[in-house]
């Protein structure tokens, strides 16, 4: 029986696949962030992504 938690598991097996939820999220965020100017500065990180993402449009 193979390990479930195993680091090498297929991505094939997953329901999404991890780039579409990379995707999904900063998508996600990006619309959030446009939405909720009063959000900045809360969180660096979440700038910091927003930032990158308004740099790469």
């Amino acid at each position: 029986m193979e390990n479930p938690t195993s680091a090498t598991r297929d991505h094939a097996t997953l329901p999404t696949p991890p780039t579409d939820l990379r995707t999904r999220h900063s998508q996600a965020l990006a619309r959030l962030m446009a939405d909720r100017e009063d959000l900045r500065g809360i969180n660096g990180f979440a700038d910091l992504i927003d930032d990158s993402l308004r740099w790469t449009a």
